[in-house]
């Protein structure tokens, strides 16, 4: 097995304690790290992606892949150097009034494991702290915003209307999400996506900047 591909393997099965020797031994192989990071770690997480869509895995195995990947990254970040290592720049949130982060994180992880770079608002984000963190982030290509209350879905589409009249909206993709959301929902406010689940998440953010 070629090291790429035991560097797919293991991040497919969730092996964080098996991941730094597998990067390190495929690097020694004359394997280039972009290439490790895409066809290694990128490509097992499509495939973990899939199949937590399809119900043959579970959130715990999902996470598992994920944190393996997160390690993996780890040991080549260093020698990416300057390479586009990022598929583009997300900002993503739980809207105000909401306090749960689980769901946004596990969409976090998935998402920076299909090759993004997320900036992490945090719970409770006022639509102030949305519309400065875009203003600051003019290369933004994706903005995500969590709830998980039917209690702040109003908070959720007064967040979107405020993000839908920033200057530069053209630019960037609007994703939303959470248990009390549906693809209706999402149409209607103004959001450009809606995903049911993190897999599916970094799957739309793909197509959405591809």
């Amino acid at each position: 097995m070629s090291g790429i591909q035991n560097v797919k393997e293991i991040v497919i099965k969730g092996k964080r304690k098996l991941i730094k020797e597998a990067v390190e031994a495929a690097l020694n192989e004359g394997c280039e790290p972009m290439d490790i990071l895409n066809d290694g770690m990128i490509s097992a997480m499509d495939i973990v992606g899939a199949r937590f869509s399809e119900g043959l895995i579970y959130v715990p195995q999902m996470l598992a892949a994920a944190k393996a990947m997160a390690e993996g990254v780890e040991v080549i970040k260093p020698l990416l150097k300057g390479n586009a290592v990022s598929a583009g720049k997300m900002i993503m949130g739980t809207v105000a009034g909401d306090m749960h982060d689980i769901g946004k994180n596990l969409v976090i992880m998935m998402i920076e494991s299909a090759g993004f770079e997320v900036i992490d608002l945090g719970v409770d984000v006022p639509i102030e702290k949305y519309l400065e963190a875009i203003q600051e982030n003019p290369d933004v290509k994706l903005v995500g915003c969590s709830a998980l209350l039917t209690t702040t879905l109003a908070s959720l589409r007064d967040t979107v209307a405020a993000i839908n009249q920033c200057p530069g909206r053209a630019s960037f993709k609007i994703m939303v999400g959470g248990a009390p959301v549906t693809a209706e929902f999402a149409e209607e406010i103004g959001a450009d996506a809606y995903t049911e689940n993190a897999a599916e998440a970094a799957k739309k953010a793909k197509e959405l900047c591809a």
